[in-house]
């Protein structure tokens, strides 16, 4: 009985814990392809962060032509830049077609334009926003 008590405290502790460890282990944002986050929904950035690692957070929605033109650029920024990691933040909830400017996501940020871009350095801290984030990110992919 007292096993099987410590075995399902164990058990509900890495229950717990595995977020945690997503966060912090850097395969859970920096895997071979870009995350996918958000679907319309708010987001808290700061989960989505990879420490030591500059974070690109791409708003996008694929109703948005200039999002899906840059999209194969951004996967491979990703995949070749060990320092940087891209996010992809979908403004769009899943039953809406069109450009989804109402979602809780995009009133969170008070997107008025994408591709939207907010980069943050290895520390955390934002670097850019908007323009001058598009602009970085471009350099970044010539």
């Amino acid at each position: 009985m007292h096993n099987r008590r410590i075995t399902t405290a164990l058990a509900f502790a890495a229950v717990l814990a595995a977020p945690l460890s997503l966060l912090a282990d850097d395969t859970h944002t920096k895997g071979d392809k870009p995350l996918h986050i958000s679907h319309g929904e708010e987001v808290k950035l700061a989960d989505y962060l990879v420490p030591g690692k500059t974070t690109v957070f791409d708003f996008y929605s694929e109703y948005c032509p200039p999002c899906r033109a840059i999209a194969p650029a951004l996967e491979k920024l990703h995949e070749k830049r060990a320092d940087i990691a891209v996010v992809k933040v979908d403004i769009n909830r899943p039953d809406i077609k069109g450009i989804d400017w109402h979602s809780p996501v995009a009133t969170e940020f008070g997107l008025e334009s994408i591709p939207h871009f907010k980069v943050y350095g290895p520390d955390g801290k934002l670097k850019a926003e908007g323009d001058p984030a598009y602009e970085m990110v471009t350099g970044w992919l010539e």
